[in-house]
């Protein structure tokens, strides 16, 4: 037995079951509805709320934190775990708004098959390319979801165009469209030819009706709409453009489905599409290039930290996906940066805002490790014999502001709120001797991250404070003999994060080139995503 009482085949066959994945898109393209639709098909929840549906639909259940339900964005990830058909989903939502992409970069180290949404109307957004180039850079592989085909919007054709020029992905649609955008009927079954018919429910809050026709029934039923369909397929045939799942995982083709979630149009045969086509949890690279058999005694890195989801416990959660083996609540890892054992004692699954304690999860799962204060985004765990994964890294950032305590006698509990803020690294604290621990400089990716912060502050950790924006806009690490230099400058500040790395921070880009070009023996190196 490799772990506890689970043999080497029950961990692998555990592991072929898991499909981890992410729905990501560019904002207001469907994500947090998606999710939604995606758990009630799966029957893991009742009813689909909506954060800006109609009045008297709850909130969704992964967007959790009020300012999600205020705004109709997703800041936080959650983590959705759910059966169908025979597969265990593991879908971790990520943050909707490009201000958060930091954060979605952390969480697509953490699946293995992406879900991108576009807009039927809108076609490819700067966010969307982005993504796109995210997962082509960490060999995700993408299903496309052309998402609220109920409403006016491109042409199909026209779409698959779009897709493969600006993405190099060759586009393989597994379902076409019946109806024109804005007269979403149903899809034809490109594998099979037979067609599915959706029906409309109350607000799109419960399973939508589906009929399965034959390709002659379909033509007598919806007349000139099938045969347009049927025709555009065909032109699909002529360009080769069906699927292949060599192309898909090796990340030049991607699978292309149509739907509309807020009505759970296209949503069962996502489902059906993930069991079939994402890939299984499988051996994962170390930092040395080393794959770790999922059979391999446990193993697993955090891939993000969140505090505020209890506010009667006050508590944090470290995520962490599975990578091998077999985790057991109450055992005691080691931890591979430190060297240090790690108990498990509180281990919950979670689903959006609700938790159930979790005894064991398999290569894939996501596991939320309740007040490990000693973890950190990037760190790896494992049991027996030591893995380390690769980092995760951190982004530039681009906005700063000073924090301050509105009520001085409230330092303590300041101090504590900043500190938890530093720890979940979505935003990065800096401090100097000049300013002092009563005013740290918060940078952060986009300027809604500071939002969120002074709504924690004041909310989470009852210390209102002040924000006073500074005048930098980028970020370059540096080093204590360059601090001399750089100090004696105008419009550059050199400011020490939490990990000991020392950033300077310059106005904009000519101060940088400036100061580059007078003191070229200066150490000046852009924080890059690799």
């Amino acid at each position: 037995m490799t772990s506890g009482q689970h043999s080497d085949k029950e961990i692998r066959t555990q592991a072929a079951r898991r499909r981890t994945f992410a729905v990501i898109s560019h904002p207001d393209a469907g994500k947090s509805t998606t999710t939604e639709a995606l758990a009630l098909h799966a029957r893991a929840i009742g009813q689909a709320g909506a954060t800006h549906g109609k009045a008297g639909r709850r909130a969704t259940v992964s967007d959790w934190m009020q300012m999600e339900q205020d705004r109709g964005i997703s800041i936080s990830s959650a983590a959705l775990q759910f059966e169908y058909r025979d597969a265990v989903f593991n879908l971790v939502d990520t943050p909707g708004h490009a201000d958060f992409s930091e954060d979605t970069y952390r969480v697509l180290s953490a699946v293995d098959c992406a879900v991108m949404l576009i807009d039927a109307a809108k076609g490819l957004e700067s966010q969307t390319m982005k993504l796109f180039e995210v997962c082509a850079h960490r060999g995700i592989p993408i299903i496309t979801v052309v998402n609220k085909w109920d409403r006016p919007g491109l042409d199909a054709l026209a779409l698959m165009d779009e897709v493969q020029a600006r993405t190099g992905l060759l586009p393989t649609p597994i379902t076409w469209p019946v109806g024109q955008s804005g007269d979403f009927r149903g899809v034809l079954d490109r594998i099979t030819g037979e067609y599915t018919k959706y029906t409309r429910t109350d607000g799109g809050a419960t399973i939508a009706g589906e009929e399965t026709f034959a390709a002659d029934a379909a033509a007598e039923l919806e007349g000139d709409a099938w045969a347009t369909a049927v025709d555009e397929s065909e032109l699909l045939d002529m360009e080769e453009q069906n699927h292949d799942q060599e192309t898909f995982l090796a990340g030049k083709s991607t699978p292309v489905m149509f739907a509309s979630a807020v009505l759970n149009f296209g949503i069962h045969k996502l489902l059906d599409t993930l069991v079939d086509l994402a890939p299984a949890a499988e051996a994962r690279e170390d930092k040395d290039s080393a794959p770790r058999d999922v059979a391999a005694p446990f193993s697993g890195f955090v891939f993000k930290v969140q505090a505020g989801m209890d506010s009667n416990h006050r508590d944090r959660l470290a995520y962490i996906r599975v990578c091998s083996g077999v985790f057991e609540r109450g055992s005691v890892l080691t931890h591979a940066g430190t060297g240090k054992p790690f108990a498990t004692k509180y281990a919950q699954q979670v689903f959006g805002r609700d938790r159930d304690v979790v005894d064991e999860a398999f290569p894939g799962d996501v596991v939320g490790l309740v007040n490990a204060s000693a973890l950190r985004v990037g760190d790896s765990l494992y049991l027996d014999r030591k893995v380390e994964f690769p980092g995760i890294p951190t982004f530039s950032p681009e906005h700063f502001m000073v924090i301050r305590a509105k009520d001085s006698s409230k330092y303590k509990q300041f101090r504590r709120g900043i500190e938890q803020l530093d720890h979940e690294g979505v935003i990065q604290v800096l401090r100097s001797d000049l300013r002092g621990d009563q005013a740290p400089v918060l940078g952060a990716v986009g300027p809604m991250q500071f939002e969120v912060a002074e709504d924690r502050m004041t909310n989470e950790f009852n210390a209102p404070c002040t924000l006073e924006r500074l005048n930098f806009s980028l970020a370059r690490r540096t080093t204590p003999e360059s601090v001399p230099t750089l100090a004696r400058e105008r419009n550059v500040e050199v400011l020490s994060r939490s990990d000991g790395e020392l950033l300077a921070l310059f106005s904009d880009r000519w101060r940088l080139q400036g100061v580059e070009k007078n003191h070229p023996d200066l150490v000046l190196e852009p924080l890059v995503v690799s």
